[in-house]
Formats: structure tokens, C-alpha cells, sequence
């Protein structure tokens, strides 16, 4: 995992830090000259500008250009309300970091030259990743302890170009957020025993509505793709499709099904409810999610039916989307999509993931995880219904709620991967999860 470490955070970690301030910027600079070489590929005749501020950015980017200067490369700083810059082939933004909260208007930099960030690229906010000003786009960005969440946020992803994290040898155990890696998966997917049988892993899905029997049986699907032994899916007041399928559907009522369920659900190790669900059956999402003991998902018109911040427990998992969240907490998550998701999470006592191009999972204690897979391939309709049957096979196969979102998470991402750019259909996971899942597994 790598820390998540808000700007107010990073400044505590070198505040606390046993190193003088002096040893904390040579070392980020050796690292920022390092990067600048590679970016060069050589130093013989390279002409470098440093645009360096007057923050500890601004002297990492001066200690560099000293740096570069002994390797032989020929290095020019410049103040950042510079207006044009001579021909170079490299520049490195040092103006200003990721604590800055005024707009930013660098100087003119020429097509095509390459431009390597400190800390952050200048004029992007630290915390939320909102461009303030016209922040240089950089082509990488070094880092220095952590990640931060503007890095990951908003227009983050577009300016920061390539992030190189280094350590620098500093304490980030007090980082209460990590993004989730491929290497952090593999140890923790569970594995079926020899001794396993079917209802080892079953999950109950309960969704649907006139016309969206898509949903429910993608969630279940994909919940046999990720690793359950047999699915239920309960469809309220509607008829089975007649297509065969490794899928058990069952007969609910209409209305009044909560108790049938709950019944039910003591053979099952999750319970997925929502996916395409209308939000007329509030009374009976209201009894799974206030008495199933077992891991629930919550998804789609599930959350609407359950109202504005309804008291649950840590097992069940929040799957919203903004709209969604609206319907829970009042209002959208806000460009501090970390705190949104933490406090939504504290305030109802579940397990929250908040959907979107960076999708971020919180406990109730406020621990928060995000996952980066996945590009604009998910943004099609019944992605989310895939995404719930993942975490609900997680779930059953024994995975607290926090990791098996996460991970859920981003084994949905990567599957997506697997696809065509072009004309992706939610239906073309299900085959790159057995993909992702199985490379993972070394099968």
C-alpha cells in the first residue's frame, strides 16, 4: 500500500522528523535530479530550467539544478512569476507546493518540452486536486513520503502526469489513507480448500424491478465469477427470465420480503440488495440492513430506499455513486472526496465506497482505501451491479468489509482493462475478472 497523506498531514511528518530540514531537501533533490536525468536520457549538452518558489519546493528545485550542474548539465533558475522561458530540454516546476492555495500562471513553456513536478505540479491543490490558475501539466511528478490526495483527485491524474513516490526515510504511520496496489492483493484473495463445498461461498442477491432484470443477474454473475459457490437471486413481484444459468432464481413477493429473506440468509455468506431495485421497498431494505448479522451490499436503489444517513453496522457496505451519497448524507461528496467518504462512513457506522474515476472505500473509524484501476471503460450502465456481486464474493469467502471493497474495487478496475476501448459492455467483466483474478492467483 502507499500512504495517502494530506498536505497538513505531510507538514506534521517533517515537523516530527528527526532529520534537520537541510537533510530532508538534499535528499528530495538528489531524487528530483535523478528523475531529471532519466527524463533527459544523458546530461552531455542538456539545458535545463529549474522554476524554483520560495518554499521548500522552490529548494529542492535549486539544490537539483546544483546537482545537475556537477553531472554536466547546464542549468538556469528562474523566479515563478517568470513570464517566458528559453529553449531547454527539460523544466522542473519548483514554484510552489501542495500546501499552495492561490492560482498559479507559469511561465510560457514551448511544445513538446518535458516537465518534471515537484512534490506537485504548482497551482493544483494539494488536498482536493482542483487546478487553480494554469498549472503546468507535468510530464512526472516526484513525490516525497506519500501520495497526495490532489494528485489523485479532480484534474490530479491529468497534471501530474507519471508519479514517482519516494520514501525519503520519513515515518508515515500516522497516514490514516493508502492506495491499493496489485502487490497488496494476491496474499489476501481468499483460496478455496479442498474441503470447500458450494455453500462454503453462497451469496443472496435481491434486485430487480419491471424491465431491470439486467441488474440482479449481473450482480450474480459476477459474484460467481469472483468466487462464489451458488447465487440466489431474488427478484421482488417478478417473473425469472427463462434463460438457463448456473444462477438459482427464487419467487419473492412484491412487497413484505425483508422477513423471507432474513430467513434465508443464514445459508449464505453475503447478501447483495438494490441492483435495479426501485425505492419502494425501504420497509424491507430496512430489515436486512438493520437485522442480517451476515455481510451485506447495499447498492443501487437499496440506497435510496434506505434514506437520509440510516444507522447500520460495519459490516454492511455503502456503494454510492454521487447521486447516491446526495440521498444518504444530503448533499454531493465536495471536491475532499476522502473526507466525504470517511465522514458518511462515521456517521452511519457502515462501510462506505464512494464510486467514481478514483474510487475510495472507508471504515466507520475513519481508515481509508483507494483504488486507481480502471479508466473510462467502467462508465457504462451496469458496471456498478458487476462491482457489488465482486465484493459480495469477497465478502462470503471471509474478507473484512474494508479489504473486500477495496480489492472488489480493484479487481473490477483491472478487469475492465482486460476490454476494447471501444463498444465496452458491463457483460465483458465478467470474463476479465476470471482473467485478473486467476493471474493473480498464479493459476
Amino acid at each position: 500500500m502507499i500512504p495517502i497523506i494530506t498536505p497538513a498531514e505531510m507538514r506534521e511528518i517533517d515537523a516530527n522528523a528527526p532529520e534537520t530540514l537541510d537533510e530532508l531537501i538534499a535528499r528530495a533533490a538528489w531524487h528530483v535530479a535523478r528523475n531529471a536525468r532519466q527524463m533527459l536520457g544523458g546530461v552531455y549538452g542538456r539545458r535545463v530550467i529549474a522554476i524554483a518558489g520560495p518554499g521548500n519546493n522552490g529548494a529542492d528545485a535549486r539544490v537539483a539544478a546544483g546537482i545537475l550542474r556537477r553531472w554536466g548539465v547546464h542549468v538556469e533558475i528562474v523566479a515563478p512569476d517568470t513570464k517566458e522561458l528559453a529553449p531547454a530540454d527539460l523544466v522542473i516546476d519548483g514554484a510552489f507546493g501542495t500546501g499552495t492555495n492561490r492560482a498559479y500562471e507559469p511561465p510560457h513553456v514551448a511544445d513538446g518540452v518535458p516537465i518534471l513536478a515537484v512534490d506537485s505540479p504548482s497551482g493544483l491543490d494539494g488536498l482536493t486536486g482542483e487546478a487553480m490558475g494554469h498549472p503546468l501539466g507535468a510530464t512526472r511528478t516526484v513525490t516525497f513520503a506519500g501520495l497526495k490526495p490532489g494528485l489523485l483527485l479532480g484534474d490530479g491524474p491529468d497534471l501530474a502526469g507519471q508519479v514517482d513516490v519516494v520514501a525519503l526515510g520519513l515515518d508515515t504511520s500516522s497516514a490514516t489513507a493508502w492506495l491499493v496496489t496489485e502487490g497488496d492483493l494476491a496474499h489476501r484473495l481468499p483460496r478455496r480448500r479442498r474441503s470447500d463445498h458450494k455453500w462454503k461461498r453462497g451469496v443472496y442477491v435481491v434486485g430487480g424491478s419491471p424491465g431491470m432484470h439486467g441488474a440482479p443477474f449481473l450482480a450474480s454473475s459476477a459474484a460467481l465469477r469472483s468466487g462464489a459457490g451458488i447465487v440466489w437471486c431474488g427478484l421482488p413481484g417478478q417473473s425469472p427470465p427463462g434463460t438457463a444459468s448456473e444462477i438459482v432464481f427464487k419467487d419473492l413477493p412484491a412487497s413484505g420480503w425483508g422477513p423471507d429473506v432474513l430467513r434465508d440468509s443464514s445459508r449464505f455468506g453475503s447478501v447483495v440488495i438494490g441492483c435495479g431495485m426501485g425505492a419502494e421497498h425501504s420497509a424491507d431494505v430496512a430489515v436486512i440492513a438493520g437485522s442480517c448479522p451476515k455481510p451485506i451490499v447495499i447498492d443501487g436503489g437499496g440506497l435510496r430506499a434506505l434514506g437520509r444517513l440510516p444507522q447500520l453496522a460495519p459490516h454492511v457496505v455503502l456503494t454510492p455513486h454521487d447521486a447516491e451519497f446526495e440521498s444518504l448524507a444530503g448533499e454531493r461528496p465536495g471536491p475532499d472526496r476522502f473526507a466525504a467518504t470517511r465522514s458518511l462512513a462515521v456517521r452511519t457506522g457502515a462501510t462506505v465506497l464512494l464510486k467514481g474515476p478514483l474510487t475510495i472505500v472507508a471504515a466507520p473509524d475513519g481508515t481509508c482505501l483507494a483504488s486507481a484501476a480502471g479508466d473510462e471503460r467502467l462508465a457504462t450502465a451496469g458496471s456498478g451491479d458487476v462491482l457489488a456481486g465482486v465484493i459480495s464474493a469477497l465478502l462470503a469467502g471471509g474478507l473484512e468489509p474494508l479489504w473486500a471493497a477495496a480489492i472488489g474495487a480493484w479487481l473490477h478496475g483491472a478487469a475492465g482493462q482486460q476490454g476494447m476501448p471501444h463498444g465496452f459492455v458491463a457483460s465483458d467483466l465478467l470474463d476479465g475478472l476470471r482473467q485478473v483474478t486467476n493471474q493473480l492467483l498464479g493459476r
